[in-house]
């Protein structure tokens, strides 16, 4: 299956890369970037596609148009070694990179610093920027903005402007030539207003239109947009004036490999396809042999799994279906009697919960492990980084150690059956709260771990599946 093939380590990098910045959210940098990942993959190169930041919708959507599993680069949840591991791992086999930033291009964790930015990774992998400029009710100004971001930081290397939402081929021109005259550097093309085109709403029904190829017209249209509206060309001679890289001393994968030790079940259809590439790479390395199947489908949990992951997605746009396959919950419910160790996360928790209630109030059994109801609301119902600190000892985690991750879900839980074993304590910008279930062998939460920030809780993960196939095979002497 697409986006399931990893790439193989690299000891360092001369991939021509560059990174789009945006001046603002919004400004357009997910429209160009997917544009012009169709048009250089039409051309026939080999596109990587990464993104800044903890974000899995837009990497879902360079998947898509790439054919290439597409990583996130943080560097809050994992180490700046790190960072550029998963970027030397990446680029391996790829004829260039590119690279979506987050926000603005200095937006970050921090308003008195550059950690977690675009520019801070565009620093760190020395990655040529073109800056993305909203240019709607603008001409000289815009001079001014990109003149201000060349200044903020000129370790941060921008080689050139897109302008977007381009009323006329004359306000084109206005703005090549007050940016040029004032910046020094090349209005590489001009994108018109095109509402029609604009990047789909980031919510529930997108990701499901994705996996179906109902979107891949859209790219068809931005690849030719692009195509039109920019110089491609001079776009790949900036990528290719990147400088070459060497690797740093690995982090991640600096342990010598295991070899495949357990069968790990992993949870993977249009309701869940969320997990982080270096999650399934480490699993990997550390001794797991991932065994895919697919809820949605109606297949069961493969018999030979002594472990399951369910990941993210996006499981209440599936929960009549889901529902309906009585006999996969069933043998969840069994699975789970039976001591098979179980991580899930997000819409993991969600199918594990007693079940679904949608906005509209339509309610949808589910497996039932995690005892509390999950409801639905249309507006966000958090959003942000987490650490969490571990309450207990959990499939992943040793009670009070720490793991970084991330946030994003319309749901909260209801109707919670006390005493309820809440797995984390959990930073978040306005304090302390709690996520998680963690019961025996079973870990569900909202919070999405990355498994770099801790990668000793994927031995210990791994040594439970290991001791639940000896306990199976009735060896286990514990």
């Amino acid at each position: 299956m697409t986006g399931k093939a990893l790439a193989k380590p690299s000891s360092g990098s001369s991939c021509p890369r560059l990174l789009i910045a945006g001046t603002h959210s919004g400004a357009g940098k997910t429209t160009f970037t997917v544009g012009l990942m169709a048009e250089l993959r039409r051309r026939g190169l080999t596109v990587q596609g990464f993104k800044v930041g903890p974000d899995y919708i837009d990497p879902t959507f360079h998947r898509a148009v790439t054919g290439r599993s597409a990583r996130n680069l943080d560097t809050w949840m994992v180490p700046e070694e790190a960072l550029s591991e998963s970027f030397f791992r990446g680029c391996a086999g790829a004829d260039v990179a590119v690279i979506e930033g987050v926000m603005g291009l200095y937006d970050g964790k921090d308003p008195r610093n550059d950690r977690g930015s675009a520019a801070q990774v565009a620093r760190l992998l020395q990655v040529p920027v073109i800056l993305v400029v909203d240019v709607h009710s603008m001409a000289r100004s815009a001079a001014a903005v990109v003149l201000g971001f060349q200044r903020l930081d000129p370790r941060v290397r921008i080689v050139g402007v897109v302008a977007n939402r381009v009323g006329s081929p004359g306000h084109a021109e206005i703005i090549r030539t007050a940016v040029e005259g004032a910046c020094g550097i090349p209005v590489l093309g001009a994108l018109p207003r095109r509402l029609d085109l604009a990047a789909p709403e980031r919510h529930l029904g997108l990701i499901p239109a994705l996996e179906r190829g109902e979107l891949s017209g859209w790219f068809d249209e931005l690849a030719q947009m692009v195509r039109e509206s920019v110089n491609v060309d001079r776009v790949v001679e900036l990528a290719r004036s990147a400088p070459a890289l060497g690797a740093s001393d690995p982090v991640l994968f600096a342990r010598p490999p295991r070899p495949p030790r357990v069968n790990l079940a992993v949870a993977w259809d249009a309701a869940f396809h969320f997990y982080y590439a270096e999650n399934l790479e480490l699993l990997e390395y550390r001794g797991a042999r991932l065994l895919f199947f697919s809820p949605l489908a109606g297949e069961e949990v493969p018999e030979e799994a002594d472990g399951l992951y369910i990941g993210g997605g996006f499981p209440e746009e599936f929960a009549q279906e889901l529902s309906s396959h009585r006999q996969v919950l069933e043998d969840l419910r069994r699975r789970h009697a039976g001591g098979l160790p179980i991580y899930a996360e997000c819409g993991g928790l969600m199918y594990l919960s007693r079940g679904i209630e949608t906005a509209e109030g339509h309610r949808y059994p589910m497996a039932g492990l995690v005892p509390a109801w999950v409801r639905m609301q249309r507006t966000l119902a958090a959003l942000g980084y987490r650490e969490v600190v571990a309450e207990r000892d959990t499939v992943l985690l040793k009670a009070g150690e720490k793991a970084r991750g991330h946030e994003f879900h319309y749901s909260h839980l209801v109707e919670i059956e006390e005493p309820y074993p809440w797995a984390y304590r959990v930073s978040a910008r306005r304090g302390w709260g709690r996520d998680g279930y963690a019961e025996g062998r079973l870990l569900a939460a909202y919070t999405h771990l990355h498994f770099g920030s801790h990668p000793d809780m994927v031995d210990r993960w791994l040594d439970l599946c290991a001791r639940h196939r000896a306990e199976r095979a009735g060896v286990w002497e514990g």
